[in-house]
């Protein structure tokens, strides 16, 4: 199989009908990686500097239905940049058997100054979907084999 072949089903369910009217997640160009995820908030969100990272609502949930594929969310590049506005949790993994609603973790990154102002069915963060490998894992006593770095740790390999 090709990476160009791989394109799992992925089932979409719409649980906040608001998506209808502000977009559903789809690849905003011919070459993008992931979909964008909206606000689905009734009212305007401000995030405050440094406090605790807020849970948002995607208006979304999937049926992956794959052991081999997952999502993975990640902030919008200009909102991080610019503005300061990141993942709580740095990376959001949903996995493939998680079927709820999923949930954006956003916080304000900023050391001090104004709230960022997130707005009800604004673009938030992005959604990737990714290929899983589930090796078998084998408890061993000894390794059966060797490598020239073996044991090194950080560093080991120059700078």
């Amino acid at each position: 199989m090709t990476l160009s072949s791989f394109t799992p089903g992925i089932e979409v369910k719409v649980l906040d009908q608001r998506l209808h009217d502000w977009g559903l997640p789809k690849y905003q160009s011919d070459m993008a990686a992931a979909v964008d995820l909206h606000a689905c908030i009734d009212a305007p969100l401000h995030v405050k500097p440094q406090e605790a990272a807020v849970l948002v609502p995607s208006g979304i949930a999937l049926f992956m239905n794959n052991a081999h594929v997952a999502a993975m969310i990640l902030p919008r590049s200009g909102l991080g940049h610019k503005k300061g506005l990141v993942m709580g949790n740095s990376v959001g993994l949903i996995d493939p058997d998680y079927t709820a609603q999923i949930y954006v973790s956003v916080w304000n990154r900023n050391p001090s100054g104004d709230a960022i102002v997130i707005d009800p069915g604004e673009r938030i963060a992005q959604m990737i979907f990714v290929p899983v490998v589930r090796p078998q894992l084998a408890v061993v006593d000894e390794f059966s084999g060797q490598t020239a770095r073996g044991g090194g740790g950080f560093g080991s390999t120059g700078t």
